[in-house]
This record gives C-alpha cells, sequence and structure tokens, in this order.
C-alpha cells in the first residue's frame, strides 16, 4: 500500500544519501512559483521506490514558510492500487537554486537536482550527483521526442546510464 511506497522512499534516501557526492551542474535560476505546480513523469531510471508504478505524477506546493510540500502518486500495476508518497523538499543554498533536497522521512534528505529547464516551466531534466537517479518530467503527459532525445543525450553526457532509461506510461484514467 502507500506504506510501501513511504518505506521503500526512505529506504531509498538513505542509502542515496550516504554516498559521496559527484559534482553535478544545475541551473543558476528556478523560480520555484513557476515550478510548482503537477508534473508528469515522462522517463526515469529504474529504482526501487517506483517499482511497478506507473501514471506517476508529481506535485510541488510552496509553503509559507519557504519549504516546498512534495506529493508524488503512481499506480501500481501489480497491486492494482494508486500509492502516494507525501513528502518536503527545500533548497539549501539559495545561491544554488536549481540544488533542491527532498525528504519522505526527516531528517532523511536526498538531492533533486535540476539540470535542465524548458524557459516556459514545460518540461525538466532532474537528477542526483550520484547518477543513480535521473527523471524526464513534463507538464503535459508527452514531449516531443526531439527534446526527449535532447534530455537523455545531455543526461548520457554527464555521466548517467540511459541504456536503462524507463519510459513511463501516462494512459491510466485517473
Amino acid at each position: 500500500m502507500k506504506h510501501t511506497l513511504i518505506i521503500a522512499t526512505f529506504l531509498s534516501v538513505v542509502s542515496g544519501g550516504c554516498s559521496p557526492k559527484k559534482h553535478l551542474s544545475t541551473l543558476d535560476a528556478v523560480e520555484l512559483s513557476r515550478y510548482a505546480g503537477k508534473w508528469y513523469e515522462i522517463a526515469r531510471l529504474p529504482n526501487s521506490f517506483e517499482k511497478n508504478l506507473t501514471c506517476v505524477t508529481a506535485n510541488y506546493t510552496l509553503k509559507e514558510n519557504g519549504g516546498i510540500k512534495v506529493t508524488n502518486k503512481g499506480f501500481n500495476t501489480e497491486k492494482q492500487e494508486w500509492e502516494e508518497a507525501n513528502g518536503h523538499a527545500k533548497v539549501p543554498d539559495p545561491e544554488n537554486p536549481g540544488e533542491l533536497r527532498v525528504s519522505f522521512f526527516r531528517p532523511f534528505y536526498g538531492d533533486y537536482y535540476i539540470i535542465e529547464l524548458d524557459p516556459n516551466y514545460e518540461h525538466v531534466l532532474v537528477g542526483s550527483p550520484s547518477r543513480k537517479y535521473l527523471w524526464i518530467l513534463a507538464r503535459n503527459k508527452s514531449i516531443k521526442e526531439e527534446v526527449y532525445a535532447d534530455y537523455l543525450k545531455t543526461a548520457k553526457q554527464l555521466g548517467f546510464d540511459t541504456h536503462n532509461i524507463h519510459r513511463t506510461s501516462q494512459d491510466c484514467q485517473n
């Protein structure tokens, strides 16, 4: 159920948070007010906390204290049910607004680095310095193939294993 998703997220963040950080360039400017809202997962590197999930979305809501509420939702094809995980994100260093930290179990945080972002905030490439996590997100359920290919090319140049990329189906009714 949703507790399984949360526990898996916790274990993943803990294990990923302990690995040494490699350099990964991020954007110099990110307007969180424009970044907030619903994003559809277009593709991801496989990870344990999204196993069997399809129709994955992420919703970011700005909080009055400057933090960000994170709500991830996906349909578990094995259990035939929707799962949801709620967390918190923050920008620890205002000088590096593209480097966010996300937690589903405080005080443990994982890296969420905004690598490339469409000027209109319509699609984004997000990853971690460990190169274990990578997502392509969009405001719509699909993106142009040339945008997808460009993001994969960038990710590969940055050292991500793009051969294992998983395209996320967005064909659910809900």
